[in-house]
C-alpha cells in the first residue's frame, strides 16, 4: 500500500515536467526511443548526482537493487548502464542546457527579494569567472587546453545577491575567459565584478556605453595619467583617482576616463587597485564589492565538492555536457526547494539529508522539522574501574 511519495520524487516536482517537455520537442529528443525517454534519463542522472554515486554503472545497479520502487520514481524499471550512456552520448546535451537554465530562471524569481550582501544598490551584482576541470588527454581528445593535459572550463555569471548562477558557459579549456565577454550581456544599472584576467579595454568600454558599472583589479604594467586626485578618509583606501590611459592602444580602446583605487586589505596584508567606471559611490563600497567576488569562488567549490562533475560518466563531449548540465539542474532545485520550503537548512545540509532518505516515504518539511539528531558521545571516563 502506498503511504506517501519518495524523497527523491517529491524533490523532482519542483522540476516542471512540461518545462522539460519543451525543451525535449525542441530538439526531437524521445525521437525513436525505446523506453528510456529523456525524462527518465534526467531522473536517473539526477539520482546519481543526489546520492552521491560514484560512476555511472554504481547509479545503475544502485536503481537495480531498488527495482521495486522505481515505479513510484518515475522511473519505470532498472536501465542498463549501456542504455544510459548511450543516451547521454547521443541525446542532444542542449535539451538540458535549457531546461537547466528554465530552473535557473524558476529560482531567480523567488529569490529576487534576497540580498546576501551587507551593501544595498539597486542593481543586481554580478561575478564573472570560471574554473578548469582537468581531463586526461588521451581520453577526452576533443577538450583542448594544453599539449599534454585537456580540460574544460566553466564560465559563470554568478548573481552574487542570491547565490544563483545567471548563466554558465561550457567550453574547452582553450577558450581564454576574456572572450567570454561577447557571449553575455548585463542589464543597465548592473555591477560586474571581475578579476584583471578580463581586462580588455575595448569590451571595457562596451560595458560602460551599456550602463553596467564594471570593477575589476589592474594590471601592474598598465599606462596612465592621473587626471584627479580625491582626498579620502576611508579606512583602508590609500588613494582614489581619475585617471585617462596613455598606452598607444588603450587610450584608443577606452577613451573616456576612468577611476583608479589603491586599497590595503587589513585582513590579509594585500594592496590592491581597482578599475571602475563609476564615480558616485564610496571606494570602500567598491573595495566591499570585490571583497564579496569571493562568492563565485565558494560556488565553485561547492559544486565541485559535492556534485559530479570532477569525474565524468562519459568520455564524450555531448556526455561531459550533459552531465555537468544535470548536476547544475540538482543544484538549482535544492535552491528552489529551500526557498519554497522556507528551510533554514544550508544547502549541503539539504543535499546530504537527500541522499540518504531518498526513498524514505516521508514529506520533505517533516524530513527537515524531525532533524535534531545531535551526535552521542560516551561520558568521560579517564579509568576503567578495576574493583
Amino acid at each position: 500500500m502506498n503511504k506517501g511519495k519518495m524523497v527523491f520524487t517529491q524533490l523532482m516536482e519542483f522540476a516542471s515536467f512540461h518545462s522539460f517537455k519543451c525543451c525535449v520537442k525542441r530538439y526531437n529528443g524521445d525521437y525513436n526511443n525505446k523506453g528510456l525517454t529523456c525524462w527518465k534519463q534526467f531522473l536517473c542522472m539526477a539520482f546519481g548526482q543526489l546520492t552521491h554515486r560514484e560512476s555511472l554503472s554504481d547509479t545503475a545497479l544502485c536503481l537495480k537493487l531498488q527495482k521495486d520502487k522505481l515505479y513510484h520514481l518515475g522511473i519505470g524499471r532498472p536501465f542498463d548502464k549501456s542504455t544510459l550512456s548511450r543516451a547521454n552520448e547521443n541525446r542532444d546535451w542542449r535539451i538540458f542546457r535549457d531546461f537547466a537554465l528554465k530552473l535557473i530562471e524558476q529560482a531567480r524569481v523567488l529569490c529576487q527579494d534576497d540580498n546576501l550582501l551587507d551593501i544595498k544598490l539597486k542593481g543586481k551584482v554580478y561575478a564573472l569567472d570560471a574554473t578548469v576541470i582537468d581531463l586526461c588527454l588521451d581520453v577526452f581528445w576533443w577538450a583542448k587546453f594544453r599539449k599534454t593535459k585537456a580540460a574544460i572550463k566553466l564560465h559563470t555569471v554568478l548573481d552574487l545577491k542570491t547565490a544563483i548562477p545567471e548563466y554558465i558557459l561550457i567550453s574547452d579549456g582553450s577558450l581564454h575567459e576574456v572572450n567570454t565577454l561577447d557571449y553575455f550581456s548585463f542589464p543597465a544599472g548592473s555591477y560586474l565584478v571581475m578579476d584583471k584576467g578580463y581586462i580588455d579595454f575595448a569590451r571595457l568600454w562596451r560595458l560602460s556605453k551599456d550602463r553596467v558599472t564594471f570593477i575589476i583589479t589592474a594590471k601592474d604594467n598598465m599606462r596612465y595619467r592621473v587626471i584627479e586626485r580625491r582626498s579620502t578618509k576611508e579606512k583602508g583606501v590609500i588613494c582614489d583617482q581619475t585617471i585617462e590611459m596613455t598606452g598607444g592602444l588603450t587610450a584608443n580602446k577606452y577613451p573616456d576616463a576612468l577611476r583608479r583605487i589603491r586599497y590595503f586589505d587589513e585582513e590579509t596584508g594585500n594592496t590592491l587597485i581597482f578599475l571602475s567606471d563609476n564615480f558616485k559611490i564610496s571606494a570602500l563600497t567598491i573595495a566591499a564589492l570585490y571583497k564579496y567576488r569571493w562568492g563565485i569562488e565558494i560556488f565553485f567549490k561547492w559544486i565541485k565538492q559535492h556534485l559530479k562533475i570532477l569525474t565524468f560518466w562519459g568520455h564524450s563531449e555531448n556526455a561531459v555536457r550533459t552531465q555537468v548540465w544535470i548536476a547544475i539542474s540538482t543544484y538549482v532545485l535544492v535552491i528552489i526547494a529551500k526557498k519554497q520550503l522556507k528551510l533554514p537548512h544550508t544547502l549541503y545540509e539539504i543535499l546530504q539529508m537527500i541522499s540518504l532518505s531518498a526513498f524514505d516515504k516521508t514529506t520533505l518539511k517533516q524530513l527537515f522539522l524531525n532533524e535534531n539528531i545531535q551526535d552521542v558521545k560516551e561520558q568521560y571516563c579517564n579509568q576503567l574501574k578495576l574493583l
